[in-house]
């Protein structure tokens, strides 16, 4: 044993935590369907270029894995390509359906064999997909913790059985992830222990803590009704909390009518508030406060937190300042402060509108008050990169138990893609649950989610993002799709660049923070959210649970698209300007922004998807 006395002193004991989720089972299991899944969007994408394999059953196909030095020059004589194969079948839009049970490789001259590890076709396909030494780098951390966040969810998966009776808040920590973006999990910035804490698939109900914050650096924001933030905090908070809050501030000389208070994430508070905003918290500007007592579950989003003690509370959502599917998971604090001001248009086009209101009867789930912090460096500095204008505040949204009626229940659309342990859908539940058809089923689900969806873009030139995120499923109380809610106004609203009659009652504030999108571009946004980024998984699911096939998939939803419109006539103009029929539609990338556009660098706007080509649109024909 060491002894202290000859100047060597005893390490510190401490237990390491040994995650009983990661075993060898788990990790080839979900190596296999991860990289089946990267096969696939990178092929869909064009960043590889699969082939037909010669001499083989038909759907089987070749990837020629050119090898590269560390340098990255071609690779010397004596090393030899290697080669995938791997067997797919082909589906809407040009996808590529990989088989994850079939993958085999061949490296030089040898035989092949069954291959299951993602990270080491990465390495192997570095030259291949075109990938600097610093993005290959990232690129497999971010796989190796979204590979390590899959096998904890495949370690607590229930059946679709269970799932059907969980409540919107417990479902959210049992999906999987962005269907589309290989690496949805990566969340750069957290360790092995904020995962543990803050991912929703832990599945962890925490109080958050609250701070004050000077008027000075704090803006609010309301709609009316809460027009004040006094308003706010005595729905939102207990008045003995209110009063505690105010104590603490009062023990430290201060007045608390010149505070403004707001929940913080305790990982934001530790990685970026307290080291990045320490002058104002040294000037007492920022204020530590202790926690309201509520419980709340952190849902898809990361950020965004549903009250589990008091579902009639608002959700809210906090900056995180963690590199996670393309983007920082900040808020901009132009965006924040405009929050309410979007929700209060979005809510009076849809009050105003009798088909919205009474024939859809659409969920808008506003973002009715914001508290938005200013960096009093960082916001000033336009060029900076735009993760640090985008580090304080908070957007209260309204919660959506508020809205539903006796019987209806809400679960996310992302939940449908959902397979459990034994390969069944969510979406198969569900249907036999409901007792209906499954033609009937999907029908009565396109017209809960389309006709409200089509009349904000043909009628107002405004579209959402309609994403399996922010695209709530309103259910009867026999599981039949009876209506749409919407989520994430501020982030996820575009707008028409040509200006429509509709949009005259905009307010200024509105107008300056909403991105706007040429017609014949704005379509796109129901296509990649919806169409591309949804159903696009959806069809080959009900193909194989439902028997229905992908064809009369595409021409329910064609159909449901072409009885809107016989409904209102007098858009024809509109269906012209929007048209979402098209032979063809641009291939929106969203790997390709991660391995070729942006990479890993810092910018100083958010990134977009990247744009590749053209691929056939299934609504084209019927």
């Amino acid at each position: 044993m060491p002894n202290p006395s000859a100047g060597q002193i005893p390490l510190p004991t401490a237990e390491l935590h040994d995650p009983p989720e990661l075993t060898r089972r788990r990790w080839r299991e979900g190596g296999c369907r991860l990289l089946a899944k990267m096969i696939g969007e990178f092929a869909y994408e064009e960043v590889i270029q699969p082939e037909p394999a010669a001499g083989e059953a038909p759907g089987t196909y070749r990837l020629r894995l050119e090898q590269a030095e560390p340098d990255g020059a071609t690779a010397s004589a004596g090393q030899k390509d290697a080669c995938l194969t791997f067997r797919a079948r082909r589906g809407s839009y040009g996808s590529w359906y990989v088989d994850p049970t079939g993958l085999a490789l061949t490296e030089g001259d040898g035989p092949a064999a069954p291959f299951s590890d993602p990270l080491r076709f990465l390495v192997l396909a570095r030259k291949t997909l075109g990938l600097d030494g610093a993005t290959l780098g990232h690129l497999i951390r971010e796989l190796t913790v979204t590979l390590s966040a899959d096998t904890r969810i495949d370690h607590t998966a229930v059946s679709s059985a269970r799932l059907a009776d969980l409540g919107y808040a417990e479902l959210e920590g049992h999906q999987t992830g962005h269907p589309w973006i290989v690496l949805n999990k990566g969340r750069i910035g957290f360790s092995a222990g904020d995962t543990d804490r803050w991912a929703p698939e832990a599945r962890r109900s925490t109080s958050l803590p609250w701070i004050a914050v000077h008027t000075s650096l704090a803006v609010y924001r309301g709609v009316a009704g809460l027009g004040t933030a006094q308003q706010l905090y005595a729905r939102e908070l207990a008045a003995e909390t209110q009063e505690s809050f105010a104590a603490l501030l009062r023990a430290r000389g201060l007045d608390p009518r010149e505070y403004l208070y707001l929940p913080v994430h305790p990982w934001q508070w530790d990685e970026i508030v307290l080291p990045l905003f320490a002058p104002s918290v040294a000037a007492d500007a920022i204020v530590p406060l202790c926690s309201d007592g509520d419980l709340r579950l952190p849902q898809q989003s990361i950020r965004t937190f549903l009250n589990v003690s008091r579902p009639d509370r608002h959700t809210v959502k906090l900056p995180l300042s963690v590199l996670n599917t393309l983007v920082w998971r900040g808020l901009p604090t132009g965006r924040t402060i405009a929050a309410p001001a979007v929700t209060a248009w979005m809510h009076a086009l849809r009050d105003a509108d009798p088909f919205l209101r009474n024939e859809c009867g659409v969920i808008l789930l506003g973002e009715v008050a914001s508290v938005a912090v200013e960096h009093p460096v960082y916001d000033g500095l336009p060029e900076v990169p735009y993760q640090y204008r985008e580090l304080l505040g908070a957007i209260w949204r309204e919660p959506l138990g508020q809205y539903l009626a006796p019987g209806e229940r809400a679960r996310t659309l992302a939940s449908l893609t959902h397979t459990d342990p034994d390969g069944r859908a969510l979406v198969a539940e569900l249907v036999e649950r409901s007792g209906l058809a499954p033609e009937v089923w999907l029908r009565r689900l396109f017209t809960a989610l389309l006709p409200p969806l089509l009349h904000f873009l043909y009628r107002y030139g405004t579209v959402f993002s309609p994403h399996g995120e922010n695209t709530i499923v309103v259910f009867d109380d026999e599981d039949v799709p009876v209506r749409l809610a919407v989520k994430d106004f501020v982030d996820d609203v575009n707008v028409s660049s040509v200006p429509l009659p509709e949009q005259n009652s905009m307010p200024e504030a509105v107008r300056e923070v909403l991105l706007t999108e040429p017609p014949g571009f704005l379509t796109q946004f129901i296509h990649a959210g919806l169409f591309v980024g949804v159903f696009r998984y959806l069809a080959p699911l009900c193909e194989e649970q439902l028997h229905v096939t992908e064809t009369d998939f595409w021409s329910a939803v064609r159909a449901e698209i072409l009885r809107y419109q016989a409904h209102t006539p007098e858009l024809k103009e509109r269906y012209e300007m929007f048209d979402l029929l098209t032979p063809r539609i641009e291939r929106l990338c969203l790997n390709r922004n991660r391995l070729h556009l942006d990479g890993y660098r810092d910018r100083p706007q958010r990134p977009h998807a990247a744009v590749h080509g053209t691929v056939p649109n299934p609504l084209h024909q019927p």
